[in-house]
């Protein structure tokens, strides 16, 4: 690989935004400095947080464990700003910045992203003009690079990356889980990203958690594979692997995950075809696992008056596997959007009378009408 931003840098990150709690549920300073030490030593240097996260409190953390005790040259911090939330206009917006910069003490931040860019929230980015106020913070020396956090379609980032072709690097959501899947189209918007020579920074590698305790099935395809590899190091180890990757970010929330992590790390090494087979196995078994049997043959997508994604809609549901509901919601958006939803569904029946698994399609897509609420 030609050299890019990040190629040299340690393909674990540090995600802040899961850090460990106490009781009364603030963020558990002392271990989460025992992990950041240990990361630091393992040679972990990136660090991402967000203004959003845990309300703040993440920022704060980053005071205690790093900029308070750690040279600023030893590591690099990333954080966020979200046009979306907490703010109300152009000028409570970009105060995040300011606001990110006084809670760290970091000095300046590594890597500033726009964040969480989807359908529904791309438009105050332009609204707010903050496309251009990160250009500004670079040119005065705030921030080193820019970028954003993308949660949307292909075509989507396509447009985003013509409209602003100096982006300098992108956050994916990328996990073998999710590598084919159309809700979140991990795969394309990485070679979307490594057509243009666009570096990626992954986040949700184990999709928050899920990956690190999946279904039994999956269990089996890893428990089989005699790697010694946790469930949760087989997903970081798929990341890892690609090409064209910042780092990896993983969101840990004990010294337990962090060390389970630097054990993965420390015997890095490019995935083979055998291990790709075991993936292949892993994929194959999610894919199994269906609540609802349907075949993706889109024989009810043909003649439907409302263009209703109905094999994507149902594919949103057999891949929810314990997701929070945000991402499922998110996904339903991605995956309905420009095209019918389930409550625009007018029971014809075209749909029930071409499927050959011969599912109730009019009563599942009711089920998901609780998605648009």
């Amino acid at each position: 690989m030609p050299d890019y931003l990040g190629k040299d840098t340690y393909k674990l990150g540090f995600g802040l935004m899961r850090l460990p709690k106490n009781p009364d549920g603030s963020i558990n300073i002392e271990e989460t400095t025992l992990m950041a030490d240990e990361f630091l030593a393992a040679g972990g240097t990136y660090f991402d947080t967000a203004y959003v996260y845990d309300n703040g409190e993440s920022e704060k953390a980053v005071r205690s464990v790093l900029t308070d005790r750690i040279p600023r040259e030893r590591y690099t911090l990333a954080t966020k700003l979200h046009a979306a939330m907490q703010c109300s206009d152009e000028e409570s917006a970009k105060r995040q910045f300011t606001t990110s910069l006084e809670r760290t003490g970091a000095g300046y931040f590594d890597y500033y992203l726009l964040h969480a860019i989807q359908r529904s929230t791309y438009g105050k980015y332009d609204e707010y003009r903050i496309w251009d106020y990160v250009k500004e913070l670079k040119d005065k020396g705030l921030i080193r690079h820019w970028g954003f956090s993308f949660h949307a379609d292909p075509e989507l980032l396509e447009i985003l990356l013509d409209a602003h072709p100096d982006t300098e690097f992108v956050q994916l959501q990328i996990n073998y889980a999710d590598w084919d899947n159309p809700g979140v189209a991990s795969r394309r918007n990485w070679e979307i990203c490594k057509e243009r020579g666009i570096p990626v920074t992954v986040m949700e590698p184990v999709k928050g958690g899920i990956l690190a305790d999946p279904i039994d099935s999956v269990k089996a395809v890893f428990d089989g594979s005699g790697s010694g590899l946790s469930y949760a190091g087989w997903a970081v180890r798929f990341a890892v692997g690609l090409d064209n990757i910042i780092t990896v970010l993983s969101g840990m929330s004990s010294l337990q995950q962090m060390r389970d992590n630097l054990r993965t790390m420390k015997d890095i090494k490019p995935m083979t075809e055998e291990d790709m087979s075991v993936i292949r196995r892993a994929q194959e078994a999610l894919n199994a696992d269906k609540s609802i049997p349907c075949t993706a043959c889109h024989y009810c997508t043909e003649g439907c008056p409302m263009n209703i994604p109905i094999p994507e809609i149902f594919n949103v549901a057999n891949r929810k596997k314990g997701s929070p509901r945000f991402r499922t919601v998110r996904e339903y958006n991605i995956v309905t959007q420009d095209k019918g939803k389930a409550s625009d569904c007018i029971e014809c029946g075209q749909c029930e009378a071409a499927c050959p698994q011969h599912l109730e399609i009019i009563d599942l897509l009711k089920s998901f009408r609780e998605l648009e609420e």
